[in-house]
């Protein structure tokens, strides 16, 4: 829960979550405040992260704080602000509830602040902090090709801070990681969770993708690079694999007749992502339109890739919902890890480029729709 003038990002969930100040990593503002009331399991604990807390210095902090209190224990953190930091990057407490307030009054400077939690559950904690690929209380850099896993909290996708690379060729190591994680779609951003990847020889040029909301950038060389495995480093990801689809149905398709008075049928079939020329289109002015997918047998489905037609015509899918089948009659909503609404998916901006969308948890269907 939080409440005040000058709560900024804020993304709380019972096993972690992300926090900032109004504005930042822009200046906070003048005469605010914020309370957070983080709230664990019981008989867990909770780890706080810093990941950067800039306010404008002052005697014993009296202009601009940070101050954290356990009611449990009745112990309290700080006051905190730029002339007294943190000792370390990272609190454990001895509690499942902490309260974060944060204050300000008159100043000139400061970004503000940055944290991130998780229980103790999750205690290798991986950052949210910008420019930070991870917390210094991580592991080590590895060496080339060696797989390590850090527990990313939930909220980060919205963090001030830049990603290079897309989930087939991996991230510039300059990315913030848990950014990346929600890019690669290796977790959800509103529940975060543990991700393993491997840190590999870098490559010539990173390319731009969009995929989970999140819209990366075209980066240059890199000595080493990011990259996400959704199952153990050792092993072929089966997951990654494009699945075959048997067959495709559609709610109606467009029988169109050119200037030239020549046909094209945009039937279903045309859907199949490596079709060259005109894609599928339901029929102009259709209330509703469904494409279905079926994959012959009940598979494991962990994603979508989705793209326009850009032949002759500039179509595509700006939204769209999933649902699915194991027998073809019965379909259930896809509704993600929240499991409250129905999800509705972010598609194409343009005719052109493929946008890539995870399923967390993924789905375990026949036929998708």
């Amino acid at each position: 829960v939080s409440a005040g003038n000058g709560c900024g990002h804020t993304l709380l969930t019972p096993h972690s979550g992300t926090l900032s100040s109004k504005n930042y990593p822009g200046t906070y503002p003048n005469h605010t405040m914020c309370c957070w009331q983080l709230q664990a399991p019981p008989g867990t604990s909770l780890l706080l992260a810093f990941g950067d807390v800039d306010l404008e210095p002052s005697k014993h902090c009296a202009h601009s704080s940070l101050l954290l209190t356990d009611p449990q224990t009745g112990t309290t953190y700080g006051p905190y602000c730029r002339n007294s930091i943190p000792s370390a990057p990272l609190l454990v407490t001895n509690s499942s509830t902490v309260t974060v307030l944060f204050n300000s009054t008159s100043h000139r400077s400061g970004r503000g602040l940055l944290l991130s939690y998780a229980t103790s559950q999750h205690p290798g904690m991986g950052g949210a902090s910008p420019g930070m690929q991870r917390h210094p209380w991580d592991v080590p850099d590895p060496p080339l090709t060696m797989c390590f896993s850090v527990y990313c909290p939930a909220g980060c996708k919205d963090i001030h801070g830049d990603i290079w690379g897309n989930p087939s060729q991996g991230y510039r190591d300059t990315s913030v990681l848990c950014k990346a994680a929600v890019h690669a779609g290796v977790i959800a951003d509103e529940l975060g969770g543990q991700v393993t990847l491997s840190q590999e020889k870098g490559i010539t040029l990173y390319e731009s993708a969009f995929a989970n909301g999140l819209r990366s950038k075209r980066g240059s060389l890199s000595e080493k690079r990011l990259v996400f495995h959704k199952v153990c480093c050792l092993l072929s990801p089966a997951c990654d694999d494009v699945l075959e689809v048997v067959a495709f149905n559609a709610s109606s398709w467009w029988h169109e007749v050119d200037v030239l008075g020549q046909d094209r049928a945009w039937v279903a079939e045309r859907a199949a992502l490596s079709t060259t020329g005109h894609s599928w289109a339901a029929e102009p002015g259709a209330k509703v339109a469904w494409l279905e997918l079926d994959l012959g047998t009940r598979r494991n489905v962990t994603g979508i890739i989705a793209k326009g037609s850009s032949e002759h015509h500039n179509y595509y899918v700006t939204s769209y919902h999933v649902s699915s089948s194991r027998d073809g009659k019965n379909w259930k909503p896809y509704r993600g890890s929240s499991g409250q609404e129905d999800k509705v998916f972010e598609g194409n901006a343009d005719s052109r480029g493929e946008v890539f969308n995870a399923f967390i948890p993924s789905i375990i269907a026949r036929y998708i729709r």
